[in-house]
């Protein structure tokens, strides 16, 4: 009996994913400590010296502080860790919505041994946390910078063009989780997949890029991003009582543009995407009487690829006042 090209297909791809998961086991280890907040563990990597601490929250299915890491530590000490789900860290057993995902970060830092008093950078949708945090727990922020941050004004008013790509997103997504069970996540990402839908990436060392990509390679991963995206707007909702951070040094960055156009790209509502892009940071400009945007000319929603100096050199700002 001949067996289809396809089965085999499947067979070698599954069989692959199989031992390649089992060596990451014994291979990667967490480059920071797993720390249990309650039944479940998250990770958290510090590395650098000084004060204030700079905390990173990353954006939605990203674990962006491993690009930055380095160059922060040169500065003061910098703590990244991966949201439940993501990385290293257990996946939650709670909403994925911003009020658990700070109550997760809190508990996190204090049974780190982390103290205060801290800058917070939020990337994308971890500029909501980022807020929420800095709102319940003032005494501990002194600065923050939000990367091409979210704002739940323009977000729960989202045009229906709109809807429908997160709709686009939220399918992509569920197809990643069956993509990474079967193991094809991790082909496209071993042949080099990644790096050329993004190839800023490749400015990064390789054992950083497996870091990160290896996150991806789990269908946990986009499990996780399935449902973050998926409770964005109780999120929103959330997040909408910080009507102001008073006067607390904050830099916002503003990307040129959501997606840089390319033919992976060419079908989705850029300008579109971008008028909210613009709505949101007239409404982040608004959120303490001592904010400063800066213009990263050269970057798409993804600025921590694109210019990563640029978020250095706001940490700078804020470490020098």
């Amino acid at each position: 009996m001949e067996i289809p090209i396809q089965w085999l297909i499947l067979l070698f791809t599954t069989s692959y994913h199989g031992l390649a998961r089992w060596w990451d086991t014994k291979t990667y280890q967490p480059p920071g400590q797993r720390i249990d907040i309650g039944g479940y563990k998250l990770h958290l990597y510090s590395k650098g010296q000084g004060k204030p601490t700079v905390i990173i929250d990353h954006s939605l299915g990203g674990i962006d502080g491993y690009f930055l890491i380095n160059k922060i530590a040169k500065l003061t000490q910098v703590c990244i860790y991966d949201r439940a789900g993501y990385g290293w860290s257990d996946s939650s057993p709670k909403s994925r919505s911003t009020q658990e995902i700070v109550q997760e970060l809190d508990s996190l830092l204090n049974l780190a041994g982390i103290q205060p008093p801290y800058i917070l950078v939020g990337d994308s949708f971890g500029s909501y946390n980022v807020r929420l945090y800095a709102h319940q727990f003032p005494e501990k922020v002194v600065g923050i910078v939000l990367t091409d941050g979210l704002h739940e004004v323009a977000m729960l008013k989202m045009p229906l063009m709109l809807r429908g790509l997160k709709l686009f997103f939220l399918s992509g997504f569920a197809m990643s989780i069956l993509g990474s069970i079967l193991g094809i996540v991790r082909i496209l990402g071993t042949i080099g997949i990644f790096e050329l839908l993004k190839k800023e990436l490749r400015q990064f060392p390789p054992k950083t890029r497996q870091q990160v990509k290896r996150s991806f390679y789990h269908y946990r991963h986009w499990l996780t991003m399935w449902r973050e995206l998926w409770n964005l707007d109780r999120s929103s909702y959330q997040v909408s009582q910080v009507k102001s951070l008073g006067n607390i040094p904050l830099v916002s960055i503003k990307a040129h543009t959501f997606f840089k156009r390319s033919i992976w790209n060419f079908y989705m509502p850029i300008q579109a995407a971008d008028t909210l892009r613009d709505q949101m940071h007239a409404e982040l400009l608004k959120l303490s009487s001592n904010c400063t945007q800066i213009a990263a000319t050269r970057s798409s929603h993804f600025v921590w690829v694109d210019e990563p100096e640029i978020i250095v050199a706001a940490i700078q700002t804020l470490l020098a006042d």
